[in-house]
């Protein structure tokens, strides 16, 4: 091999490397993860290729910047696997505690949130 041949397989390989790094980063790094609490709005599975699964909680007690006031605060998400989904749609309009992981950017087969469901740690019925 030639020394312009080298650096050239060394350049592509670096080049490869980085590529596979910002993609690794933008996609599959999970940049947050915790917990939100509050009552289910909605479950709905939708896409025009990948179907996957979506979902709101709301979450209430939030102070707005006007005084005496409140805000509600919601949560759009998508879900991590179908078995989740289900539960949820089932007991649409209960309280949940979720569980999720945030990532940079959405991918299609992953659903249209950056925010991901992953578990459910607590469900229970709102007082009445």
């Amino acid at each position: 091999m030639t020394t312009g041949k080298k650096v050239g397989s060394i350049i592509a390989i670096i080049v490869v490397i980085l590529l596979v790094a910002i993609c690794y980063y933008r996609y599959f790094f999970v940049f947050g993860e915790g917990v939100k609490a509050g009552e289910l709005n909605y479950v709905v599975k939708k896409g025009y290729i990948f179907k996957t699964y979506e979902g709101k909680l709301i979450q209430s007690g939030i102070k707005s910047r006007q005084t005496g006031t409140l805000q509600n605060n919601e949560f759009e998400f998508s879900i991590a696997n179908q078995a989740i989904a289900e539960k949820m749609m089932a007991n649409s309009g209960k309280f949940f505690e979720l569980h999720y992981k945030e990532y940079k950017h959405s991918l299609p087969w992953r659903g249209f949130s950056v925010y991901v469901v992953d578990s459910i740690l607590t469900s229970k019925d709102l007082p009445q």
